[in-house]
């Protein structure tokens, strides 16, 4: 059974301040003299130790933001929509321009535009937002090769303006010619000359990506964004895998179960081809690699600005809600997604056009941050993390140009067409920015300085019950808090760290060192991730910027993205996730003195928390090792859940599923048990996320013993099925007889 401790009684001896109190009352003499001490408690450690170098430093700070021309020998474009990079080594560039021209140039040479496809005469450039508006080069391009274009045509009857998506064939990658097939995947009828979105992309899902504004006019005046038996308002997703002409549904998509809905705005069911809805105009939205987030700048109405995150099965409010602030009432059920951000109209203000989170090196202070701008006022701002949960918004520049697109290069630099100029801008850095967090190991201030293969003395070792699944690595832990300080353990026996904090992880695999990771809380309370690659010969490791890989043993390491580590190390769950009391209750063997004694009561005795331990560890909760084969089937099968799952699935996570897989929660509570899943079947019959005694049935199951689709689960860095965990679910839910 898991074990949920009852109320703690505090027995608190009281001292003997006189003889009377005591009974020991007639005696003379000696009585007088104080009692000897008590012996010293005797833990793992004899001392906290000092530290005085492994502290998290400032986060990055942001220089002076300007703007240049990048390509300033390169012809005018005329009124540029977008701007790409070949995914080739050595890539070309592309742009659209409006009319329908997509050309091309050496960024090395940008002396002269060269025709890639010509659409002039066939997308519309009558509307005002029309014309050709979205590329996406095919995942697998250019063995594959195969472009898609979306762009707005003129209707012969009925309505004037229709949205399409199409598929190049190309004869020849590098110069298109007559031998190019077209194919159309999907059209949609507009009713106005603006809000026609039209950007595409490719998710990490290999999905076809389409966002589609309400249609136009002022105020939704035929109630799209809201009604999903049509498909405008919408971020569409939609499967074109070797479908010729057209398209499949995704089978997790919100309404995947109905037939497909036609280009009008009259379907008799709610459309399988939406992902979100509740939009009005999502002009340019982007994918930010490293975590598959969806960012998308939404234009509002006359008042507000908006930026989200899309979320697969959400409502985004319009026209119930202009950003975060009511709109009309008529209709409006909710509930909505909230917006990350918005901005209000004023001072020029109103049309924003959507960015891409800044992953290149050369601005650092600008890393993991969404770039985003206002088209007619020029303005250009950036969202930087809170560190639990929200932004704030930070204006970066005041430019004179009309950005209508933002791109980013092989590099991960930002870029971004001025519609007005006909020119493509690079955003720089001119000076006084600063990236304290060392490149390298050993400046860190984390390791022995004779040794960096060792932890600095300052740091105090740890381990916990139930580690996560790390493709089987092993794994050594450190905590690192400032000397004055120490840490807090709230109501949901969460440990919170000071400021200064640094969390170190080492990773071996066939004993050699290959990653060591740092989690700080930074000087201003902000939690970030940072990662370090150690080279063959273990002298040295070095930081890792955007993530990477590496080949260890002959298999895939995959390095985490700073913005991917606090993907798991959710607010929700604490930020920190192991260092937690039921996590921690456990004995530990410790290598400077090499006594084994219980972590809780060694952190206790040696002053590591700022209040002292509320009861002995034994009355306070543990978890088991998943795999110690002696503990209770059920605890083991729920603390692996916990560990490896419940960062996000549990209440206010980052997920759009309402599940709850903590260890505290009985089964009955957690929404998974006997419960038709909401974001795809995996093709199982019957599916249940757990359905009890048949392990078949679950799609938990199926998720964590995949690797190869956006399906899998965990969904960040690993690359190897825990077989022992799938086993070790698998003969739980087996033996489940019901969900009690």
């Amino acid at each position: 059974m898991i074990f949920r401790p009852a109320t703690l009684l505090l027995l608190t001896a009281l001292p003997c301040l006189l003889l009377s109190a005591c009974g020991g009352g007639g005696g003379s003499g000696n009585n007088n003299n104080p009692p000897p001490p008590p012996p010293p408690v005797v833990v793992g450690l004899d001392a906290r130790p000092d530290n005085m170098t492994c502290v998290a430093p400032a986060r990055a700070t942001l220089g002076t933001i300007d703007v240049a021309n990048a390509f300033p020998n390169l012809p005018g474009l005329s009124a540029p929509t977008k701007v790409l990079v070949e995914p080739v080594p050595n890539p070309r560039w592309f742009a659209l321009e409006k009319n329908g021209r997509v050309v091309t140039f050496d960024p090395n040479n940008a002396v002269s535009l060269t025709p890639f496809l010509d659409l002039t005469g066939t997308a519309s450039t009558s509307a005002n937002e029309g014309g050709l508006l979205g590329m996406a080069f095919h995942p697998d391009y250019p063995g594959v090769p195969e472009v898609f274009l979306s762009y707005t045509i003129e209707g012969t009857g009925g309505p004037r303006l229709h949205s399409v998506v199409m598929r190049f064939i190309l004869d020849d990658v590098n110069s298109p010619g007559a031998g190019t097939v077209q194919q159309q995947i999907i059209e949609i009828d507009q009713f106005a000359s603006n809000h026609n979105g039209g950007d595409i992309a490719f998710g990490p899902d290999e999905m076809l990506y389409l966002g589609l504004g309400d249609g136009g006019g002022g105020g939704d005046p035929n109630e799209t964004a809201q009604d999903t038996t049509n498909l405008l308002g919408s971020m569409l997703r939609i499967d074109v895998m070797g479908t010729g002409a057209g398209y499949s549904i995704p089978v997790n998509n919100p309404f995947a179960a109905f037939a497909k809905c036609g280009p009008t705005l009259n379907n008799a069911n709610q459309c399988p081809e939406i992902y979100a809805w509740g939009l009005r105009n999502p002009w340019r939205w982007s994918f930010d690699e490293p975590t598959g987030d969806l960012w998308a700048a939404d234009v509002g109405q006359n008042a507000w600005e908006e930026v989200n995150l899309i979320l697969a099965d959400r409502n985004y409010g319009w026209d119930c809600r202009e950003g975060a602030h009511g709109f009309e009432s008529a209709g409006c059920n909710g509930p909505f997604e909230e917006p990350v951000s918005e901005y209000p109209h004023g001072s020029g203000n109103g049309s924003i056009t959507g960015g891409f989170v800044y992953r290149g090196a050369t601005i650092p202070g600008l890393y993991g941050r969404y770039v985003f701008a206002d088209y007619l006022s020029g303005r250009i701002w950036a969202l930087e993390s809170d560190g639990m949960g929200g932004y704030t918004n930070e204006e970066l520049i005041n430019t004179s140009t009309g950005p209508s697109s933002f791109g980013i290069d092989q590099n991960g630099e930002l870029y971004y067409t001025d519609i007005n100029g006909g020119r493509i801008m690079q955003l720089i850095e001119s000076g006084g920015g600063a990236d304290p967090v060392p490149d390298l190991l050993s400046a860190s201030g984390c390791v022995d300085p004779a040794d960096i293969t060792q932890p600095y003395s300052g740091l105090v070792p740890y381990d916990i019950n139930a580690p996560f699944w790390s493709d089987g690595a092993d794994k050594e832990r450190f905590i690192g808090i400032p000397d004055g300080t120490a840490i807090s353990i709230n109501a949901q026996d969460d440990w919170e760290f000071p400021a200064g904090t640094v969390l170190v992880k080492n990773f071996r695999e066939f004993g050699r060192l290959i990653e060591t990771r740092h989690l700080m809380r930074h000087p201003d309370g902000v939690w970030a991730g940072y990662t370090y690659e150690w080279n063959a010969t273990e002298t040295e490791a070095t930081r890792v910027r955007g993530g990477g890989g590496a080949n260890v043993g002959g298999r895939l390491w995959t390095f985490p993205d700073e913005a991917e580590c606090m993907r798991c190390h959710t607010v929700v769950a604490g930020l920190a996730l192991g260092p937690e009391t039921s996590q921690m209750n456990r004995d530990f063997t410790y290598p400077q003195t090499g006594r084994t004694h219980n972590q809780l009561e060694t952190f206790d005795v040696i002053s590591m928390f700022a209040s002292p331990l509320q009861g002995d560890p034994a009355t306070l909760p543990a978890m088991p090792n998943p795999m110690d084969a002696s503990a209770d089937l059920d605890d083991r099968a729920r603390a692996y859940l916990h560990t490896n799952c419940a960062q996000c699935h549990r209440p206010g996570g980052p997920t759009p599923v309402n599940i709850d897989l903590r260890y505290t929660t009985f089964l009955a509570d957690t929404n998974v048990c006997g419960v038709t899943p909401t974001s795809g079947d995996l093709g199982i019959n019957m599916a249940e996320i757990i359905s009890p005694g048949d392990a078949g049935r679950s799609v938990l199951v199926a998720r964590m013993d995949d690797r190869l689709n956006d399906t899998a689960m965990p969904p960040l860095t690993s690359n190897i099925i825990d077989t022992e965990g799938v086993a070790l679910v698998t003969d739980w839910i087996n033996g489940l007889a019901n969900c009690n």
